[in-house]
Order: structure tokens, then sequence, then C-alpha cells
């Protein structure tokens, strides 16, 4: 349908992107008080937590170079998860006097979470607000980006890719992490640190995700400008955009906002000028096939 080609449609989602990148880094320098208590106050943001967020972002940029990078570090952040949660489940039921059937009965009550999912949405209030925003800013950018990389694979195999098989780490993830709360068992020392590790490489890995996008949406490429001139722009630009979040100079809400605007104009895009085309579709286009062997041997 080419709908983010429209200039200025292409012009807005680009200011999504780049939007969304730097509030992704500041909530990483918001939290990281609580986090690591032992570095502060627990509540003031020192120099330290400014030099971590800064050296993410360096690493996340970096890493933006060459997709190569990007494709090693989702892997090892899905590897670090993996680890980070064998290790917390050890703590709690191998190590410790917890019993397994705890783990289990956590695990269980999960389902209902969707039974009282309404006690959890409504009513709605400014935390809901905020997070919808959020989670509205990145469904745009996830949808173009993982649009790059599903060619010849069905719905149901994305809907599994993307949903699906990521819940069950996820489930297990919060399953043990309640058990911790529950049960009153401390994360205090190594524990705390390799959650706040983990934390920090899933922000790099997204952020090397959406610097991959927004510069490939603008051109903006090291095969243009040269890797340092590449490097330099865009972490002198989200350092910037990031402490402009934390001045409250730029707000979620506005990038959600124009996020949600966008998806009503695209659905009257489609429905005025592109509804036959739409309903024609039967599969993914073949000019959609990926190589995905290309990645090692790019250069």
């Amino acid at each position: 349908m080419k709908f983010f080609e429209i200039p200025w449609v292409k012009f807005i989602n680009n200011v999504v992107i780049i939007g969304t990148c730097a509030f992704t880094a500041y909530l990483l320098l918001t939290n990281l008080p609580w986090y690591l208590p032992e570095l502060g106050d627990g509540t003031s943001i020192v120099s330290e937590f400014y030099l971590i967020v800064f050296a993410a972002i360096c690493f996340a940029v970096y890493s933006s170079t060459d997709i190569k990078y990007v494709r090693i570090l989702s892997i090892s952040t899905t590897w670090l998860f993996l680890v980070l949660i064998a290790f917390m489940w050890a703590g709690a039921f191998v190590i410790g006097d917890s019993q397994m059937s705890a783990f289990t009965d956590n695990l269980g009550s999960i389902g209902t979470y969707f039974a009282n999912i309404n006690e959890f949405v409504l009513p709605l209030n400014d935390y809901h607000e905020f997070y919808l925003f959020w989670w509205f800013a990145w469904s745009i950018m996830i949808g173009q980006f993982t649009s790059r990389f599903v060619g010849g694979l069905k719905t149901y195999q994305v809907l599994a890719a993307m949903l699906i098989f990521p819940s069950i780490p996820i489930a297990i993830w919060f399953s043990v992490l309640y058990h911790y709360h529950e049960a009153g068992i401390p994360t205090q020392g190594i524990k705390n640190f390799a959650m706040v590790f983990v934390g920090i490489v899933f922000v790099i890995n997204s952020l090397d995700s959406l610097v991959r996008l927004y510069t490939d949406n603008l051109n903006f490429t090291v095969k243009r400008f040269g890797k340092m001139k590449y490097i330099v722009g865009n972490i002198v630009a989200l350092s910037l955009l990031t402490l402009l979040f934390k001045l409250e100079f730029l707000q979620i809400q506005w990038v959600g906002a124009l996020v949600i605007g966008l998806f009503f104009i695209c659905a009257a895009f489609i429905g005025y000028s592109k509804f036959k085309t739409v309903t024609n579709i039967d599969s993914s286009p073949k000019a959609n096939e990926i190589d995905y062997t290309k990645i090692d041997t790019v250069h």
C-alpha cells in the first residue's frame, strides 16, 4: 500500500520512532534509582545513572551500525533472560527452602488474571493512560520492524512467534518473581545485579532495533555518512531527547496520540483507495521472501 512512504506520514512516523527511542532511555534513567539504591538514596538520579544510560545509548547506536550486531544482541538477550529465570528459580526452589508446589500454584494462577482482567483495566486512570500511550507508540514500530523479517511466514506463525512463544518465559519469570515477593526472599547482591544487568541489555536491544529502523527510513545510514558521523549524530540526538523527557518538555502521551491518529488515517486510506488491494491479499508477496543467510554474508 506504500502508506508509510507518503512524505508527511513518513515524517510523523520517524518522529514517533525517535521519540519513543529516547523515552525508552528516559525510563531506564528514572527507574535506575529504584533498582540500584546502593548507588544513591533510592530516589534521586545521580551522575552514575546518567553514565549508565549514556553507555546504553552508545552501545545501542554502535550495535545498529550492522544488522549482524542487531541479530547477535537479540539472540544474546534471549539467552540471558532464560539464564536469569533459571538462576532466580534455583535461588528460590533449589537453594532455598520453598516447595515446588508454590511455583506450580503461581504458574497456574496466571489464568485468573484473564478471568479478572476487568479489575485490572477499569476504571481507567493516569497509570493506565501512561502505559497505553507507550504501548501504542511501540506497536507501530514493532509492526514495521517485524514486517521486514517475516517474509514467507504464515499469519499463525507470526502470531506464535510474536505472542505465544515469548509469553511462556514471561509467565515463568513472573511466577518466580511473585514467589520472591510472597515468601519475602531477599534479592540484594548478585540477584539484584543480575536483574539490572539483563534489564539494561533488554533496553539496549530495544534501542538498537529502533535506531536501525529510523536511520533506514531517513537514509541516515553508515554507508551514506560513514560510521563515525552515524554514531556521533545518533548519540547526540538521543541523549538530548532523553534529557528533554527528563525536563518534562516532551510527553510520551503526545507520541502515543500521534500513533492513534496514524492508525485512523491508515484505516481511512485503506477504505478509500486501497480496499480492493487489501481484500485481494492471500499471502505474503514473493518480494518479501528473505534469505536469512545474507545476514552472515552481508560484507
